[in-house]
């Protein structure tokens, strides 16, 4: 069959299909599409860190209320790559400042539609304290980021939906819905823009149990390591209901420093000081 006599083939048969199918049947050919686009977009964002071995990094907490005093606290974050997509990154937390939550630690073992298993390690008590796994949408130590924001960007944690493609800042930026497979989560969805350059992550919109916008998170200041990995160096929480906003500022990223299971196991708490 010449390549002619193919097309109008194809083309009385897309006819037929769609005759056949009606509405219903584009309906779902698009909305397979849509998740498939959606997927896609957010597998090259999160595929393109893949290799980093493990990393240390600085950062402050900076803390504003809705009157706009602020606090502020100083830790430190380990992270170990996962092995594969069907488990999750190991971190360990831990903060030196101020004083009175000197040495309290947080190890998190992400995993996929099970829960998180997450420790808090509490010095003053001499005590740890694993975190239930249907409380995980409550803030961490006073913060708007909550348990489950430090694990959850796990690739097979959610289902995606493509929806748009639209400016974002100097950028563009493909829009993807992003719904959590736990049963758990605080979350019925998020939004999430990621940029058509370098497939960062820009901007995430938080949606609670009742469906309400709970939260934005907003990436800024890229920068670029070993010209591989890429990592937003402030995050900013706006919690949209409470007015109140919290800042993360990373410094002093080291990758590849000989991380092991080791360090990530819970025994490892009592030693983080």
């Amino acid at each position: 069959m010449n390549s002619k006599k193919l097309n109008k083939s194809l083309s009385a048969l897309a006819l037929v299909v769609a005759i056949a199918g009606g509405t219903g049947a584009s309906t779902a050919f698009a909305a397979e599409g849509a998740e498939a686009k959606g997927f896609e977009v957010a597998a090259r964002s999160d595929r393109s860190d893949l290799g980093f071995g493990d990393s240390s990094v600085y950062l402050k907490m900076v803390l504003r209320n809705a009157a706009g005093q602020e606090t502020t606290r100083s830790l430190y974050i380990k992270t170990l790559e996962k092995p594969n997509e069907n488990v999750g990154d190991k971190s360990l937390i831990v903060f030196d400042k101020p004083a009175d939550i000197d040495g309290t630690a947080l190890l998190s073992h992400a995993r996929i539609l099970e829960a998180d298993n997450q420790w808090l390690f509490l010095p003053a008590l001499k005590r740890t304290k694993r975190i239930s796994s249907v409380n995980k949408s409550g803030p961490f130590v006073g913060s708007e980021f909550a348990f489950e924001d430090f694990t959850a960007l796990e690739l097979n944690k959610f289902t995606y939906r493509y929806l748009r493609s639209e400016a974002c800042g100097d950028l563009t930026c493909d829009v993807v819905e992003r719904k959590p497979r736990y049963e758990h989560s605080g979350y019925t969805r998020q939004l999430s823009w990621i940029d058509q350059d370098i497939h960062q992550v820009r901007r995430v919109e938080f949606f609670d149990r009742r469906g309400d916008l709970l939260k934005v998170l907003t990436l800024t200041d890229y920068r670029q390591y070993q010209d591989k990995f890429w990592r937003a160096h402030k995050l900013s929480m706006d919690n949209m209901q409470t007015k109140k906003h919290t800042d993360l500022n990373y410094s002093d990223y080291k990758f590849g420093s000989g991380l092991n299971e080791r360090n990530f196991e819970k025994v490892a708490l009592r030693r983080v000081r």
